[in-house]
């Protein structure tokens, strides 16, 4: 209570910096109108006296939380075991802090907890929401809609109508298996496998249509399902060498899956690229350059999504364009990034 009573308040920033409590309010609040020779006392004064904006009690004013909820459609066993979180995770969380808002993050372990999410989202906690590993029967669009938050989604949308009437930030998957493909059949393979994500998320199924654009014959055994994780990756490969022994090259649908892939390899004999020529999709570093041996795989710029989503989310509404001072310019609200291939030892 004695800490709370002698917090500095906005009359006592007034008194020392020479200027009327409106002032300082719209100093504090970065709000426009202020001459910057009277502005430059109020954060002198601000300094000086320690003084912290509350607020809470901002935000019954301004109805702004300057928080913005990060929803992923998984369990927290894969966000925090998986390396392609994380670092999309970084990028959003650096635009956030440099605009000085808020990341909440919101994890989903089961159906059950779209309700929890989804009355949090309308409650009013945050001015927006950044969503991302959606799969293609998930009813959180659904609920984020109803909650009116206005949101910014990681991945072409697979719902209908979804990609031209939503905000989202993706890389071009179909363009990146293409590159995939091509290397391994510019190094002479014939036998090319595919092992996929998961096949309700639409980056998974771009990438596949991606092979399948330039493999048009291959055959289904040739097509393995995985799941974007290391378990997913070696039982595909096991499928994959039961089924045709003979298989010369691999593009796996995600670095993770890939080095599955590889791990199984090695287990069963193939040299890699000598036998087997792999080539992944992410360029997660932490993944591809340690893997045995080093993976060839096509880059996505990760943390720069999550920077991309963040900055878009901060841009296209009010609430939340207020909040970030010098992020109210103009942009897209669907983009598409490229990708690149990166070889390495595996292909």
């Amino acid at each position: 209570m004695p800490e709370a009573a002698s917090r500095p308040t906005l009359e006592a920033v007034a008194a020392r910096a020479g200027v009327s409590r409106a002032t300082v309010s719209r100093v504090v609040n970065g709000e426009a109108g202020v001459r910057e020779a009277l502005a430059a006392k109020v954060r002198r004064a601000v300094q000086e006296l320690g003084y912290v904006p509350n607020r809470a009690a901002r935000s019954l004013v301004t109805r702004r939380h300057d928080a913005v909820a990060v929803v992923i459609a998984e369990p927290e066993t894969r966000v925090f075991g998986d390396p392609f979180f994380a670092l999309q995770l970084r990028g959003i969380s650096k635009e956030l802090t440099a605009r000085d808002v808020q990341l909440v993050l919101l994890l989903m372990e089961g159906r059950d907890d779209h309700e929890r999410v989804g009355r949090y989202l309308a409650g009013g906690h945050v001015d927006g929401a950044l969503v991302f590993s959606l799969h293609l029967d998930d009813p959180l669009p659904g609920i984020i809609h109803g909650a009116g938050v206005p949101t910014v989604f990681g991945g072409r949308p697979g719902w209908a109508g979804g990609a031209d009437s939503v905000r989202y930030v993706d890389c071009d998957n179909r363009g990146g298996a293409h590159q995939a493909v091509r290397h391994l059949v510019g190094l002479g393979r014939r036998r090319l496998a595919h092992i996929t994500g998961p096949l309700d998320q639409t980056s998974a199924v771009d990438r596949l249509d991606g092979y399948r654009d330039l493999v048009p014959d291959a055959g289904p055994e040739l097509v393995a399902e995985g799941d974007f994780t290391l378990a997913g990756g070696e039982r595909a490969m096991r499928l994959l060498l039961d089924r045709r022994p003979d298989v010369d090259a691999v593009f796996a649908a995600n670095d993770v899956s890939a080095s599955g892939a590889l791990r199984v390899l090695r287990e069963a004999g193939r040299r890699v690229p000598q036998d087997v020529a792999v080539v992944g999709f992410d360029d997660m570093l932490p993944v591809a350059e340690q893997a045995e041996p080093s993976l060839t795989t096509v880059r996505q710029e990760i943390e720069g999504m999550g920077r991309l989503m963040a900055a878009m989310l901060l841009r296209g509404h009010g609430r939340v364009r207020d909040a970030a001072a010098g992020a109210g310019e103009a942009g897209p609200d669907r983009v598409v990034l490229p990708t690149a291939l990166v070889r390495r030892e595996s292909a």
